[in-house]
């Protein structure tokens, strides 16, 4: 084989190595936008027994808060919402290994943040104290000699104690339950708990009339996906965007956490 004839067929085989290669360069470049359109479904992980952002209905299907922001990305990608049970053991794992496209309800840190992504917050968390409409509570110096249920140990038991005045009665429970039967029952004038359990109380006890005072601390939930995906992270944030805009956000609010949504609540 002469000089020139080598010559070309290794142009020949460059030119193949790197058809081929390019090609396999656009198929690890497909995205996770590409395999939900594929697919024609997202995948959301979700808790399933976590009122009232997700929790079964009367006729066994899934609804809440989460559920209606999940379904409201689903359709701005044009494309059926599967729902996916998780664990707070196993959610991440589910994630990183594509088990599920997105997370609600998570929370952020700096830790999970070496391993996820975060888009925009979209569903307020914090911690509030509850009273009964006809006390007058605005504020931190008002606990001053009033009786307050908080459940022992938690952030709630730590927020309250940095924030209650000498001489308020703080009485710690060891449940959640045992919290909302001694503010109910009249044991306590006020609790301390997070919104999510404070949106159960003030769903059911119209006798009471019970209200947010005013919060001590603020932690909003994020939606979690996976790393380098930042087209789904556009679309996801847009979705909420968009909620937040034409007012569907502040309707579920109002309709699952049973107040108004504060928008200075979506801030970190």
């Amino acid at each position: 084989m002469t000089f020139h004839m080598k010559l070309k067929s290794s142009i020949a085989a460059a030119l193949m190595l790197g058809a081929t290669g390019f090609g396999f360069t656009t198929q690890a470049n497909a995205d996770a936008v590409d395999d939900i359109a594929k697919v024609g479904a997202i995948n959301v992980g979700i808790f399933s027994d976590f009122p009232p952002f997700s929790s079964a209905s009367a006729d066994m299907s899934i609804k809440g808060y989460d559920i209606d922001v999940a379904q409201a990305i689903a359709d701005s990608l044009k494309v059926k919402l599967n729902l996916v049970s998780v664990t707070g053991q196993n959610r991440i794992p589910y994630l990183t290994d594509k088990r599920v496209d997105i997370l609600m309800s998570v929370g952020y840190s700096k830790e999970r943040e070496q391993v996820i992504d975060f888009a925009a917050a979209y569903a307020p968390y914090y911690i509030a104290v509850i009273g009964p409409a006809a006390l007058a509570v605005k504020g931190k110096e008002d606990l001053a000699d009033k009786s307050i249920a908080v459940n022992r140990g938690t952030l709630e038991d730590t927020s309250l104690t940095e924030a209650a005045p000498a001489s308020s009665d703080i009485r710690r429970f060891d449940n959640y339950n045992a919290v909302i039967q001694a503010f109910i029952s009249g044991q306590t004038q006020l609790m301390v708990v997070g919104n999510d359990v404070g949106a159960q109380v003030l769903a059911k006890q119209d006798a009471l009339q019970p209200e947010q005072k005013f919060q001590l601390l603020t932690s909003p939930s994020h939606i979690g996906l996976n790393k380098n995906e930042d087209r789904l992270k556009q679309a996801v944030n847009d979705a909420v965007a968009k909620m937040l805009a034409d007012g569907k956000l502040d309707e579920s609010s109002k309709a699952w956490l049973k107040t108004p949504l504060n928008p200075d609540n979506l801030k970190d």
